[in-house]
Protein backbone atom coordinates (compact mmCIF):
# COMPACT_ATOMS: atom_id res chain seq x y z
CA UNK A 1 0.00 0.00 0.00
CA UNK A 2 1.31 3.44 -0.93
CA UNK A 3 0.23 6.54 0.98
CA UNK A 4 -0.07 10.06 -0.39
CA UNK A 5 -0.51 13.49 1.15
CA UNK A 6 -1.39 16.54 -0.92
CA UNK A 7 -1.79 20.08 0.41
CA UNK A 8 -2.38 22.96 -2.00
CA UNK A 9 -2.78 26.58 -1.01
CA UNK A 10 -3.09 29.96 -2.69
CA UNK A 11 -1.84 32.81 -0.53
CA UNK A 12 -3.35 32.01 2.87
CA UNK A 13 -6.28 29.91 1.58
CA UNK A 14 -5.96 26.12 1.66
CA UNK A 15 -7.55 24.64 -1.47
CA UNK A 16 -6.79 20.96 -0.91
CA UNK A 17 -5.56 19.10 2.16
CA UNK A 18 -6.05 15.35 1.78
CA UNK A 19 -4.43 12.02 2.58
CA UNK A 20 -5.19 8.76 0.81
CA UNK A 21 -3.71 5.31 0.25
CA UNK A 22 -3.70 3.15 -2.85
CA UNK A 23 -3.49 -0.60 -2.35
CA UNK A 24 -4.40 -1.48 -5.92
CA UNK A 25 -6.99 0.88 -7.37
CA UNK A 26 -8.60 3.96 -5.86
CA UNK A 27 -11.40 6.16 -7.20
CA UNK A 28 -11.14 9.83 -6.26
CA UNK A 29 -14.62 11.32 -6.58
CA UNK A 30 -16.35 14.58 -5.79
CA UNK A 31 -18.40 17.35 -7.31
CA UNK A 32 -16.91 19.95 -9.63
CA UNK A 33 -14.58 22.20 -7.65
CA UNK A 34 -14.04 19.63 -4.91
CA UNK A 35 -10.30 19.51 -5.55
CA UNK A 36 -9.83 16.23 -7.39
CA UNK A 37 -8.44 17.82 -10.55
CA UNK A 38 -6.09 19.98 -8.49
CA UNK A 39 -4.88 16.83 -6.75
CA UNK A 40 -4.19 15.17 -10.07
CA UNK A 41 -2.28 18.20 -11.33
CA UNK A 42 -0.29 18.28 -8.08
CA UNK A 43 0.82 14.67 -8.54
CA UNK A 44 1.90 15.53 -12.09
CA UNK A 45 3.64 18.75 -10.97
CA UNK A 46 1.37 20.79 -13.24
CA UNK A 47 0.08 23.42 -10.81
CA UNK A 48 0.44 27.14 -11.57
CA UNK A 49 3.52 28.71 -9.99
CA UNK A 50 1.45 30.93 -7.70
CA UNK A 51 0.05 27.89 -5.88
CA UNK A 52 1.96 26.44 -2.95
CA UNK A 53 2.29 22.67 -2.85
CA UNK A 54 3.22 20.22 -0.12
CA UNK A 55 3.24 16.65 -1.33
CA UNK A 56 4.32 13.24 -0.14
CA UNK A 57 4.21 10.47 -2.74
CA UNK A 58 6.21 7.25 -2.79
CA UNK A 59 5.81 6.40 -6.45
CA UNK A 60 8.83 7.23 -8.56
CA UNK A 61 7.09 6.87 -11.90
CA UNK A 62 3.60 8.01 -12.85
CA UNK A 63 1.78 8.25 -16.16
CA UNK A 64 -1.47 9.91 -17.20
CA UNK A 65 -4.39 8.73 -19.30
CA UNK A 66 -6.34 11.94 -20.10
CA UNK A 67 -10.04 12.35 -20.73
CA UNK A 68 -9.44 13.53 -24.29
CA UNK A 69 -6.87 11.42 -26.18
CA UNK A 70 -6.09 14.32 -28.53
CA UNK A 71 -4.46 16.20 -25.65
CA UNK A 72 -1.78 13.50 -25.67
CA UNK A 73 -1.51 12.92 -29.42
CA UNK A 74 -0.36 15.00 -32.35
CA UNK A 75 -2.98 14.74 -35.13
CA UNK A 76 -0.33 15.23 -37.82
CA UNK A 77 2.05 12.51 -36.61
CA UNK A 78 1.72 8.80 -37.24
CA UNK A 79 0.90 6.72 -34.18
CA UNK A 80 4.19 4.81 -34.34
CA UNK A 81 6.20 8.04 -34.18
CA UNK A 82 4.51 9.13 -30.94
CA UNK A 83 6.05 6.31 -28.92
CA UNK A 84 9.56 6.61 -27.49
CA UNK A 85 10.27 2.99 -26.62
CA UNK A 86 11.55 -0.01 -28.54
CA UNK A 87 9.42 -1.44 -31.32
CA UNK A 88 9.08 -4.75 -29.46
CA UNK A 89 7.58 -2.94 -26.45
CA UNK A 90 5.10 -1.09 -28.68
CA UNK A 91 4.01 -4.31 -30.33
CA UNK A 92 3.56 -5.99 -26.94
CA UNK A 93 1.39 -3.13 -25.70
CA UNK A 94 -0.68 -3.04 -28.88
CA UNK A 95 -1.36 -6.73 -28.45
CA UNK A 96 -2.32 -6.18 -24.79
CA UNK A 97 -4.75 -3.35 -25.58
CA UNK A 98 -6.27 -5.24 -28.50
CA UNK A 99 -5.11 -3.08 -31.40
CA UNK A 100 -3.82 -4.24 -34.78
CA UNK A 101 -0.24 -3.30 -35.59
CA UNK A 102 -1.35 -1.78 -38.90
CA UNK A 103 -2.82 1.13 -36.94
CA UNK A 104 0.72 2.25 -36.08
CA UNK A 105 1.03 3.66 -39.61
CA UNK A 106 -2.13 5.73 -39.32
CA UNK A 107 -2.74 9.25 -38.04
CA UNK A 108 -4.91 9.86 -34.92
CA UNK A 109 -7.91 11.34 -36.83
CA UNK A 110 -8.16 8.05 -38.74
CA UNK A 111 -8.92 6.08 -35.55
CA UNK A 112 -12.15 5.75 -33.58
CA UNK A 113 -12.56 7.17 -30.08
CA UNK A 114 -12.15 3.74 -28.49
CA UNK A 115 -9.03 3.01 -30.56
CA UNK A 116 -7.51 6.37 -29.63
CA UNK A 117 -8.13 5.79 -25.93
CA UNK A 118 -6.39 2.41 -26.18
CA UNK A 119 -3.44 4.02 -27.97
CA UNK A 120 -3.11 6.55 -25.16
CA UNK A 121 -3.30 3.80 -22.54
CA UNK A 122 -0.54 1.93 -24.38
CA UNK A 123 1.56 5.12 -24.47
CA UNK A 124 1.03 5.71 -20.75
CA UNK A 125 2.17 2.17 -19.95
CA UNK A 126 5.14 2.19 -22.33
CA UNK A 127 7.68 3.07 -19.60
CA UNK A 128 6.10 0.77 -17.00
CA UNK A 129 4.84 3.35 -14.47
CA UNK A 130 4.20 2.37 -10.86
CA UNK A 131 1.06 4.50 -10.74
CA UNK A 132 -1.39 5.08 -13.59
CA UNK A 133 -3.40 8.28 -13.25
CA UNK A 134 -6.77 8.14 -15.00
CA UNK A 135 -8.41 11.50 -15.63
CA UNK A 136 -11.99 10.48 -16.48
CA UNK A 137 -10.88 8.45 -19.54
CA UNK A 138 -14.35 6.94 -20.04
CA UNK A 139 -16.41 10.15 -19.94
CA UNK A 140 -16.60 10.82 -23.69
CA UNK A 141 -17.13 7.18 -24.68
CA UNK A 142 -20.36 5.41 -25.57
CA UNK A 143 -21.61 2.84 -23.00
CA UNK A 144 -20.31 -0.20 -24.88
CA UNK A 145 -16.84 1.27 -25.37
CA UNK A 146 -16.79 2.44 -21.75
CA UNK A 147 -17.36 -1.10 -20.52
CA UNK A 148 -14.63 -2.35 -22.84
CA UNK A 149 -12.09 0.21 -21.56
CA UNK A 150 -12.88 -0.60 -17.91
CA UNK A 151 -12.40 -4.33 -18.58
CA UNK A 152 -9.19 -3.60 -20.49
CA UNK A 153 -7.71 -1.57 -17.62
CA UNK A 154 -8.45 -4.34 -15.14
CA UNK A 155 -6.74 -6.92 -17.35
CA UNK A 156 -3.77 -4.64 -18.03
CA UNK A 157 -3.25 -4.09 -14.32
CA UNK A 158 -2.79 -7.83 -13.84
CA UNK A 159 -0.26 -8.02 -16.69
CA UNK A 160 1.66 -4.77 -16.18
CA UNK A 161 1.41 -4.61 -12.36
CA UNK A 162 0.65 -0.95 -11.70
CA UNK A 163 -1.60 0.85 -9.23
CA UNK A 164 -4.45 3.07 -10.41
CA UNK A 165 -5.85 6.41 -9.28
CA UNK A 166 -9.13 6.96 -11.11
CA UNK A 167 -10.37 10.56 -10.97
CA UNK A 168 -14.00 10.49 -12.04
CA UNK A 169 -17.56 11.66 -11.59
CA UNK A 170 -18.92 8.34 -12.86
CA UNK A 171 -19.83 6.19 -9.86
CA UNK A 172 -20.77 3.25 -12.09
CA UNK A 173 -17.38 3.12 -13.79
CA UNK A 174 -15.59 3.66 -10.47
CA UNK A 175 -17.48 0.77 -8.93
CA UNK A 176 -16.56 -1.49 -11.84
CA UNK A 177 -12.86 -0.58 -11.85
CA UNK A 178 -11.72 0.27 -8.33
CA UNK A 179 -11.42 -1.61 -5.06
CA UNK A 180 -11.46 1.52 -2.89
CA UNK A 181 -12.98 5.00 -2.98
CA UNK A 182 -12.07 8.40 -1.57
CA UNK A 183 -14.78 11.08 -1.58
CA UNK A 184 -13.66 14.69 -1.32
CA UNK A 185 -15.55 17.93 -0.79
CA UNK A 186 -14.08 21.44 -0.68
CA UNK A 187 -10.58 20.00 -0.72
CA UNK A 188 -11.10 17.63 2.21
CA UNK A 189 -11.76 13.90 2.50
CA UNK A 190 -15.30 13.33 3.79
CA UNK A 191 -15.44 9.56 3.37
CA UNK A 192 -13.18 6.75 2.23
CA UNK A 193 -12.95 3.00 2.36
CA UNK A 194 -13.62 -0.20 0.48
CA UNK A 195 -15.72 0.53 -2.60
CA UNK A 196 -18.56 -1.93 -2.04
CA UNK A 197 -18.88 -0.96 1.61
CA UNK A 198 -19.09 2.77 0.91
CA UNK A 199 -21.51 2.31 -1.99
CA UNK A 200 -23.84 0.13 0.07
CA UNK A 201 -23.59 2.04 3.36
CA UNK A 202 -22.38 5.62 2.91
CA UNK A 203 -22.07 7.47 6.21
CA UNK A 204 -22.09 11.03 4.87
CA UNK A 205 -25.06 12.78 3.27
CA UNK A 206 -22.74 14.24 0.64
CA UNK A 207 -21.69 10.73 -0.41
CA UNK A 208 -25.29 9.53 -0.44
CA UNK A 209 -26.32 12.33 -2.79
CA UNK A 210 -23.43 11.59 -5.16
CA UNK A 211 -24.28 7.90 -5.29
CA UNK A 212 -28.02 8.41 -5.69
CA UNK A 213 -27.61 10.92 -8.49
CA UNK A 214 -24.71 8.93 -9.99
CA UNK A 215 -23.42 12.30 -11.06
CA UNK A 216 -26.08 12.52 -13.76
CA UNK A 217 -25.29 16.17 -14.45
CA UNK A 218 -22.09 16.51 -16.46
CA UNK A 219 -19.54 18.54 -14.61
CA UNK A 220 -16.99 20.98 -16.02
CA UNK A 221 -13.75 20.69 -14.14
CA UNK A 222 -11.96 23.83 -13.07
Amino acid sequence: MNSYKVKISLDTKVLVDIKFSIKSSLALVGQSGSGKSLTLKALLDMLPNEMNLEIQAKDHTMALVPQNPFTALSPLTKIKDQFFVKKSRIETLFHEVGLKLELLDRFPPELSGGQLQRVVIAMALSNKPELLLLDEPTTALDPQTRVMIISLLKNLQKKERFRMLFVTHDISSAKSLCEDICVIKDGLVVESGEMQSVIKNPTQEYTKVLIESNFENREFRK
